[in-house]
């Protein structure tokens, strides 16, 4: 446990020939970059709620990035009908379906892998795949833990496999341009960015502990996490609110916010110090059983003493700012700030009340691909087209701009546990003089399901 504390810096570059444990593969099967017309044959794993999304993008793109979606995976097979005739409803033939990853990873012509599991799947199903030569999209936040963040990033990197991490917005014009006008200076030094994620949620009940449905692969569902009984308040997307499979409102829609706010901040560090605090408001805790809060403010502070706030708001509440924001950012400069909402921003100066700079109409995203109102499809598309140029530099959101972002999530995270401010030292990944922190970077695994400490 000492060394997953301390946290290796940078991705290790090694041999491509190592064998993967129980698969009989080896990555040098894989080594060559796919060519410009190469057809890209592609496996999503999750396929109930965010894995739909997954679904649409690759159907879409199937003539013009020249896709084949060949194979559905999830745990619970009670999906496999419907997504099946999703597929085939768009276009596509019908594909294979597998509920153990496993089965996925071993297939030769599999050349990327599309993770839209729960969280706490993300680390381990993305090694996976890069130690069996695939390219990996992965949804947010990157990792469920940090130590399972830089695992990602060193398995890249040694396998040499594009990792793209789903922060949709680096992919949508209007947002990349209202970021480079933070960066030209349009509103002055920025000094302070803040997200918000306004989403009231009603309590979702408890029920007692019963047997999985016969459609679900429970062991496996369950994964790197703690052994429990079953319990269905606990499973489909509930899972976001228990601290073993998911990481709150903060970990979920908030890692979008905190990668606009850190892209808009210029930062590439980590910060230097975190604070959060919040709880559970407005449910009986007695009638719900979740675990993470649905109210909760983070305070983040970076070297030079810029600042990024979060607050998550589960219950009833406004928006912010003149764009009503629920899910979005407020930057503020010198000399003025700006206000961003999707794919939508304005820019006002000083004490004036009408904005002078903004979005134009369109220009929502950003691919060499025909969109139905889809910014989601754009950024699948640039994981494509980064695949085929085999550059991590053509990847909108690299694992490495992806794991620093989720980050700050986690980390606010951890201070809301502890109910105590962290002092990070960036350049160890750790929290300064305390145990209880450091621990919680990390997780204790779940045999044979563990994140390992050489990938």
């Amino acid at each position: 446990m000492t060394k997953r504390r301390e946290f290796i810096k940078k991705g290790m570059v090694g041999t491509t020939g190592l064998v993967i444990g129980g698969m009989g593969l080896t990555a040098r099967s894989y080594a060559s970059i796919i060519g410009a017309n190469d057809r890209i044959n592609v496996g999503v794993v999750g396929i109930r709620g965010r894995g739909q999304s997954h679904i649409s993008a690759y159907c879409e793109m199937r003539n013009s990035h020249n896709i084949r979606l060949t194979t559905l995976c999830d745990v619970d097979e009670q999906f496999f009908g419907p997504r099946s005739k999703m597929v085939i409803e768009n276009g596509g033939e019908k594909p294979k379906t597998e509920w153990d990853m496993h089965k996925v990873l071993q297939d030769p012509d599999i050349d990327v892998v599309s993770f839209a599991t729960p969280n706490h799947w993300h680390a381990l199903g993305a090694i996976w795949a890069c130690q069996a030569g695939k390219h990996v999209y992965v949804e947010k936040p990157a990792m469920h833990n940090l130590w399972e963040g830089r695992k990602m990033i060193e398995a890249a990197r040694k396998y040499d496999k594009r990792m793209q991490v789903g922060f949709q917005n680096r992919s949508i014009d209007n947002v990349i341009e209202a970021m480079k006008f933070l960066h030209d200076g349009g509103i002055g030094d920025v000094y302070m960015a803040r997200g918000t994620c306004i989403k009231p949620r009603d309590s979702f009940g408890i029920a007692p502990n019963t047997e999985p449905p016969a459609s679900l692969h429970y062991d496996q569902w369950l994964g790197p996490a703690p052994w429990r009984p079953y319990n269905e308040k606990r499973g489909h997307y509930n899972w976001h609110w228990f601290w073993d499979t998911g990481n709150g409102d903060t970990g979920n829609q908030g890692p979008h916010q905190f990668d606009v706010a850190r892209w808009g901040l210029n930062k590439k560090e980590h910060p230097v110090s975190i604070y959060s605090t919040g709880g559970i408001y407005g449910i009986d805790p007695d009638e719900c059983a979740q675990q993470t809060p649905n109210t909760q403010s983070s305070i983040i502070k970076y070297a030079d003493g810029t600042m990024l706030e979060f607050e998550t708001r589960g219950r009833y509440s406004n928006g912010e700012s003149s764009l009503d924001i629920r899910v979005g950012n407020v930057f503020y400069g010198t000399e003025g700030y700006l206000e961003i909402d999707g794919g939508t921003w304005k820019a006002f100066k000083g004490r004036e009340k009408q904005p002078f700079a903004g979005s134009k109409p369109g220009g929502t995203s950003n691919a060499s691909i025909s969109l139905t109102g889809s910014s989601d499809t754009a950024h699948f598309a640039n994981f494509i087209d980064a695949v085929r140029s085999g550059k991590d530099l053509d990847l909108n959101c690299d694992i490495q701009e992806g794991y620093m972002s989720s980050a700050l999530a986690l980390l606010s995270n951890v201070s809301y546990r502890l109910d105590r401010k962290l002092e990070f030292m960036g350049d160890l990944e750790m929290v300064k003089s305390d145990a209880d922190a450091n621990a919680m970077l990390t997780r204790n695994y779940r045999t044979p399901y563990i994140v390992p400490e050489s990938v």
